[in-house]
């Protein structure tokens, strides 16, 4: 599943871990049965081990969280939204690199 430092985010916590975070939060969504969700998850995990403390980074299954999943108007996987003060900041749709997704998070 996750990498050790990546955050299982849920419709429950969502608010607590990524809206009232004072670190930037970067989530993707995604789908146990998609695809390009599967070449994007190790370029995610990757991230989190290595910015852990900089930056936090989440997984949520749009399955299992169908609330933030509408909220943020996600319909398409992977989908990678970058959050900082508890507002949303960046979007990218589909699988990507290593280097847009800092570029996103620095951003």
């Amino acid at each position: 599943m996750a990498g050790k430092n990546v955050i299982e985010l849920t419709d429950a916590n969502f608010d607590a871990e990524v809206l009232k975070s004072d670190l930037p939060v970067l989530v993707d969504f995604t789908a146990t049965w998609c695809g390009p969700c599967k070449v994007l998850a190790p370029i995610v995990d990757g991230l989190a081990d290595e910015f852990a403390g900089k930056y936090k980074i989440g997984k949520l299954d749009i399955d299992d969280a169908p609330g933030v999943t509408r909220k943020y108007g996600v319909r398409g996987v992977p989908t990678v939204i970058v959050f900082k003060g508890g507002e949303k900041k960046a979007v990218h749709v589909g699988v990507t690199n290593k280097d847009t997704l800092v570029k996103l998070l620095e951003s």
